[in-house]
C-alpha cells in the first residue's frame, strides 16, 4: 500500500510539476511577445486562456492529490475543499471549450474565399474575446451548483449517505438524479466534441485539396508543409486529436464514479492521472510545432530587452 501511495505521489508531482512549467513558460512567452510589441496572431488569445486553464485544473487537481497520497488527507476545510473543487470544474470546462473555440477559429481561418465560411473569415477575430468571456461565465454558471454536494473529508462524521473520493466526499443520490445531473452536465461537454470534430474533419479536407493542388503545380517553395496556416492547422489538429485521446477515458471514468455507489480509490485516482494528462502535454504540442516565436523571444533576451520592459510594466 505504500509503495503504490509513493507511486501515485511521483506521478502527480510529475504530471503537475512538468505540465505547471511548460504552460507557465508558454504563457510568458506569449506575454513578452506582447510587450515586445510583435503583432500577435488572433488565436493567441484563445491560447493564453487555454494555458491559463491548464494550470488551474494542474493546480486544483494535481496537487490535493499529491498531498492525499502522501498520506495528508484530511488537509482541506469544508470551504476551502469546495473552492479547490470549483476551480478545476470550470478550469476544465473552459480547457474544453477554448480547444473547441480553437479548432472552429482555425477552421474558419483557413477555409477558401470561396466557401460559405468566406463572411466570417474578416468577422471572427472580433468576437474571439467575447466568445471567451462566454466560456467563462457559462462554466461559472454550469458549476455553481457543484460546491453544494460536496464537502471535506475532514467534516464528514457520518460517511453512511457519502461517497468517498479521497479528499472529498459527495454526497450519494438516487440513480435517477445522478442520471440527469450527469445527462446536464454532458450536454455542452457533446457540443463542443462535436464542434471539435466537425472542425477537425473540415481542417483535413481543406489541407488534402491544398496538397492535391500543389502537387499539381510541382513548385516546392509552395508546398503547403511549409506554409504558417498549414503548420498551425497541423498544429490544432495534434492538440484536439490528444485531447480526444485522454479526454473521452477520462469521461467514461468520470461517469463511472458518478453512477457507482462507492467507487474505489484506484477508480479515483485513475481518473485524477487521466484528468491532468492533456494539461501537462499540451503545451508541449504547441513548442514542438511552433518554434517561430521561441526564436522571437530568444532574440529579445539576447538584445537585453525583456528587463526594460519589465521596468515599464
Amino acid at each position: 500500500m505504500v509503495g503504490r501511495n509513493v507511486v501515485l505521489a511521483v506521478i502527480f508531482l510529475f504530471q503537475a510539476a512538468v505540465g505547471a512549467l511548460g504552460n507557465l513558460s508558454l504563457l510568458c512567452q506569449y506575454f513578452s511577445l506582447h510587450f515586445t510589441e510583435h503583432r500577435g496572431r488572433p488565436m493567441d488569445l484563445i491560447l493564453k486562456h487555454l494555458l491559463f486553464a491548464n494550470c488551474l485544473t494542474l493546480l486544483c487537481k494535481g496537487v490535493p492529490h499529491i498531498m492525499a497520497a502522501f498520506g495528508w488527507r484530511d488537509f482541506f476545510r469544508d470551504i476551502e475543499c469546495k473552492l479547490v473543487l470549483y476551480i478545476h470544474r470550470v478550469a476544465r470546462g473552459v480547457s474544453l471549450s477554448t480547444t473547441s473555440l480553437l479548432s472552429a477559429m482555425q477552421a474558419i481561418t483557413i477555409s477558401p474565399w470561396t466557401s460559405r465560411w468566406a463572411g466570417l473569415k474578416e468577422k471572427a477575430p472580433r468576437y474571439i474575446s467575447i466568445c471567451i468571456s462566454m466560456c467563462w461565465v457559462f462554466e461559472m454558471l454550469l458549476n455553481v451548483l457543484f460546491p453544494i454536494y460536496v464537502s471535506s473529508s475532514l467534516n464528514n462524521i457520518n460517511t453512511t449517505n457519502m461517497k468517498d473520493f479521497i479528499f472529498y466526499s459527495s454526497v450519494r443520490h438516487d440513480q435517477a438524479k445522478d442520471l440527469g445531473f450527469a445527462a446536464l452536465l454532458s450536454f455542452p461537454v457533446a457540443m463542443c466534441l462535436g464542434l471539435m470534430l466537425w472542425a477537425s474533419v473540415y481542417m483535413l479536407l481543406i489541407l488534402h485539396r491544398h496538397q492535391q493542388r500543389v502537387q499539381h503545380l510541382h513548385r516546392n517553395k509552395v508546398s503547403s508543409r511549409h506554409s504558417p496556416e498549414s503548420r498551425a492547422t497541423k498544429t490544432i489538429l495534434l492538440l484536439v486529436s490528444t485531447f480526444f485521446l485522454f479526454y473521452l477515458p477520462s469521461s467514461i471514468c468520470q461517469a463511472l464514479l458518478a453512477l457507482l455507489k462507492q467507487p474505489s480509490a484506484l477508480l479515483v485516482n485513475i481518473t485524477a492521472i487521466l484528468a491532468l494528462c492533456f494539461p501537462a502535454i499540451s503545451p508541449f504540442l504547441l513548442m514542438s510545432r511552433d518554434s517561430s516565436m521561441f526564436r522571437v523571444c530568444l532574440t529579445c533576451m539576447r538584445n537585453r530587452k525583456l528587463p526594460h520592459l519589465m521596468r515599464k510594466i
